[in-house]
């Protein structure tokens, strides 16, 4: 029996062997039409998450703007309706209608339907355009549930819906119409992206940058959604100059250095090149490039032609007037570029992008440009503006002495072995587990709740680094003095990954780190602390979704035997329901046997509270940290936790009343 059982064995797995090696023509599956894209949105959007969503609004839009670039359009309309119904509209030149010879279709239907079709491969359709792969509308109707299109053009209206992509009706020719353009309605798929609703905030920072992007283009923005609908309208003639006005946030001159602010608009090789940079007394750079309206979150060749351009030309500057003598080092990149807000926007005609949502510009063409241009007109703008030369180098000779003097104190620190990662902070209680993936770190506010969180946690996943008071505030502070604090050391130490130059994320301890802190002002401002530390230097913590804040229970409402925690206000209302009660009722007292504890802190609770409520995988509500709009975040930091005053006043004064409850 047993031989019998191992030749059965035998032929089994020599079956397999074959199996395995038979692949075949057969086995090569072909996805025709936009079935690509239905089976693998990711490599077309960048994300199936919330941030696809808002790209297929990019892509419609980008269309758009094309027009507009091209001079053919002047207006553009967006409009968001109940159930994230999308319509953006153009008076451009419309879509053509007329049959396409290599498909026998009409081209809007080839448009529509089919990847790497339209005007910006090859022809005279566009000379620049936002869009690269070819694949924008084709791409959006494929993940739309309903899309349909009219175009007004050759003095009538041309219409046609889809499904997922599908036609569902030909191209019909209906009334006569005035004048042209395209109008594009959809509705996304929820089967394959968030059922969530668009964000308002969001799409009004993304339409107001295409604006300072495009002279001359009125883009209006309405959301029908809601009792009363709201509508903005952008319109910038100064372009990159009113977007430089609005980053450095110019109310009263209070912070900047520069009389004039250096603008050059210029074509270089074929590269249409524009430039705008004014200095700040702040330390912190804000760079922002654009390639054909596109935001390259990653900057690329054309912001290192503006850096390495500006790097020379105010040596060249500083050593030709004296500021520099010829035994001086250099000024570094770092040195000119400290205070800068600057804005990159090149526009080419094949600009080639690294990356499916086109983060960073890939182009050499576009880095020889901006050098070319930027450095020949630094010259002219010193030459012209003598005091505003003096103020930019003596602001980066002493930027160059405060990064000498923060490398000395820094390069102290690392040689103590502060930061080597050799011994942990004794007040760390870690965890067993060394998996990355499966380890967490609760930061937590005060001795008291790290103690409940210890006696709490999951020992083999979870550990607790107690946190003593509020934290440096680093938007004000250096790197040597951040370094000095012993809190920031020993986080620092904790996640593992070093700092600044010698940050490795591959080293990170914990794949979760959890912002702990109690649910009053001394808590929100501890945490808001810890954002700022992240935000400006683990900012790649952040990108890869590793930090999270914890989200403890405001009450714990009982009657007789049953305990429910409620975490927002609606919650205990429900609660109270649920017992029979309605209506405001004393959160102090006690009304129909009922109780209801609000935690003021995480040190009201005992270990077993704290667990169940806010560390239990199973159980607790997290809140993960995500930055969607890097340059609003950047100035919100600065407005909120930076040095001056005034903007934070103004600030304070502009939202007040939007607070609604604000707990003391």
């Amino acid at each position: 029996m047993p031989k019998e059982s191992n030749k059965k064995e035998a032929l089994k797995t020599e079956k397999q062997e074959k199996k395995k090696s038979s692949y075949g023509a057969a086995d090569i599956q072909v996805l025709e039409g936009l079935d690509p894209v239905r089976k693998r949105p990711g490599m077309y959007i960048g994300s199936t998450g919330v941030d696809g969503l808002y790209h297929l609004i990019w892509e419609v839009v980008d269309n758009s703007i094309d027009e507009a670039m091209a001079l053919h359009a002047k207006n553009i309309w967006i409009e968001i309706e109940e159930g994230n119904r999308v319509t953006v509209v153009d008076d451009g030149r419309g879509i053509p209608v007329e049959t396409h010879k290599q498909t026998n279709k009409s081209a809007l239907e080839t448009i529509m339907t089919t990847l790497h079709a339209g005007g910006k491969f090859g022809g005279e359709g566009y000379k620049v355009s936002t869009g690269l792969h070819g694949v924008g509308v084709s791409v959006v109707n494929a993940l739309s549930a309903k899309l349909s299109v009219t175009v007004k053009r050759e003095g009538y209206e041309w219409t046609q819906e889809y499904e997922r992509g599908v036609v569902k009706t030909k191209v019909k020719k209906g009334n006569k119409a005035v004048g042209t353009g395209t109008a594009v309605t959809f509705i996304p798929d929820t089967t394959i992206l968030p059922n969530e609703p668009y964000e308002v905030k969001r799409i009004f920072e993304h339409l107001r940058q295409q604006a300072y992007l495009t002279n001359g283009v009125k883009i209006s923005f309405k959301d029908l959604r809601g009792e009363t609908p709201k509508l903005y309208s952008f319109h910038f003639d100064g372009g990159l100059l009113s977007f430089i006005k609005y980053l450095y946030n110019k109310q009263g001159d209070e912070n900047l250095l520069q009389k004039s602010v250096f603008h050059i608009h210029k074509e270089s090789q074929g590269v249409d090149v524009e430039v705008a940079f004014v200095y700040t007394d702040d330390i912190e750079i804000r760079e922002i490039s654009f390639a054909n309206n596109v935001y390259t979150m990653d900057g690329g060749m054309h912001l290192t032609g503006f850096r390495s351009a500006l790097t020379r030309s105010l040596n060249d500057y500083a050593r030709s007037e004296n500021f520099l003598k010829e035994k001086d080092e250099n000024l570094s990149g770092d040195d000119v570029r400290e205070g800068m807000v600057v804005v990159v926007s090149v526009r080419l005609p094949e600009p080639q992008f690294e990356g499916q949502t086109k983060g960073r510009l890939g182009s050499p063409e576009a880095r020889t440009a901006v050098e070319g241009v930027v450095n020949e007109a630094i010259k002219d703008f010193l030459d012209r503006n003598p005091a505003d030369g003096r103020k930019i180098i003596e602001k980066c000779l002493l930027a160059q002495k405060a990064r000498k003097a923060a490398k000395a104190a820094k390069d102290t620190v690392l040689r103590k072995g502060a930061l080597e990662g050799l011994t942990l902070p004794g007040k760390l209680s870690d965890c067993t587990s060394r998996k990355p993936e499966l380890s967490e770190l609760f930061l937590v506010e005060g001795d008291s709740a790290g103690g409940s969180a210890k006696q709490g946690r999951d020992r083999m996943y979870q550990a607790i680094l107690p946190l003593r008071g509020k934290i440096l505030n680093v938007e004000k502070a250096r790197i040597d003095k951040m370094l000095a604090s012993q809190e920031i050391r020993s986080l620092v130490i904790a996640l593992g990954t070093s700092i600044a130059d010698t940050f490795d994320l591959e080293k990170l301890r914990y794949h979760k780190i959890v912002i702990m802190t109690d649910a009053d002002v001394d808590g929100a401002h501890i945490r808001i602390l810890l954002l700022t530390l992240f935000f400006r230097y683990f900012p790649k913590v952040i990108e890869g979704g590793y930090l999270y804040i914890a989200q403890p229970p405001l009450y714990k409402i009982s009657k007789g035997k049953e305990s429910y925690y409620a975490f927002v206000d609606k919650e205990k209302e429900e609660v109270l329901k649920k017992f029979g009660i309605a209506g405001e009722i004393d959160e102090e007292g006690n009304v129909k046997g009922v109780s209801i504890q609000r935690y003021k802190g995480l040190g009201e609770m005992n270990a077993d509270q704290l667990w169940e409520t806010t560390m239990n995988p199973e159980e607790r509500v997290l809140k993960q940290v995500t930055v969607t709009q890097a340059s609003e975040a950047d100035k919100m930091f600065d407005i909120l936790m930076g040095g001056e005053v005034e903007p934070r006043k103004r600030f304070i004064q502009t939202h007040a009343l939007d607070v609604k409850n604000l707990d003391i």
